[in-house]
């Protein structure tokens, strides 16, 4: 079932967060401070919506990382509930997809909790300072629809962000709603 991403306010600033990768490896929300712009995506395994934009996600990410652009992936879905979700597939997906990005596990929740993720792909982009800048649709791509994987929107909010302007075209993302534990 699609699900529409709520609004989350400009200039918010980035939740901390200490992530494993499927590896165990922790990484940090202060591991990327010398980026000049940071991408949050909330992304899982098993969603059609991820599945379709996964390869331009990655080349979203091979293009943009020279640029000062980094990226970080994280999966926040109940993997007990839905074993394609889980670390070990993770690595799996990261592999194959050829990311150059880290691909973390949010197995508490917490931080798709304090990022107010609602689905995947949920895409976050701040700007050096950490302040929240774009939140939105990676391209007007959908499983089923005729549009091509571009990550036109991303792409357009990076340039902004690296050249310094403001991001005129916020459409919100949509995707599958995460999925959250019981109780």
């Amino acid at each position: 079932m699609a699900t529409t991403q709520l609004r989350t306010t400009p200039g918010t600033a980035a939740p901390d967060f200490a992530l494993p990768d499927p590896a165990g490896h922790m990484h940090r929300l202060a591991d990327f401070a010398t980026a000049r712009a940071l991408v949050v995506a909330f992304i899982c395994n098993h969603c059609p919506y991820v599945k379709h934009i996964i390869g331009g996600l990655a080349q979203f990410a091979r293009d943009y990382q020279p640029r000062g652009v980094a990226m970080v992936a994280i999966n926040p879905n109940d993997a007990t509930r839905y074993a394609e979700d889980s670390p070990a597939h993770m690595a799996e997906v990261a592999a194959r997809n050829g990311f150059t990005f880290p691909y973390l596990y949010d197995e508490s929740q917490a931080v798709a909790r304090a990022y107010d993720a609602v689905c995947t792909p949920d895409l976050f982009l701040f700007d050096q300072s950490r302040q929240l800048v774009y939140r939105g649709q990676f391209d007007a791509s959908r499983p089923g629809n005729a549009a091509p994987v571009t990550g036109a929107d991303l792409r357009a909010a990076a340039d902004a962000v690296l050249a310094s302007r403001p991001i005129a075209h916020q459409v919100p993302g949509v995707g599958c709603s995460i999925k959250w534990k019981a109780g």
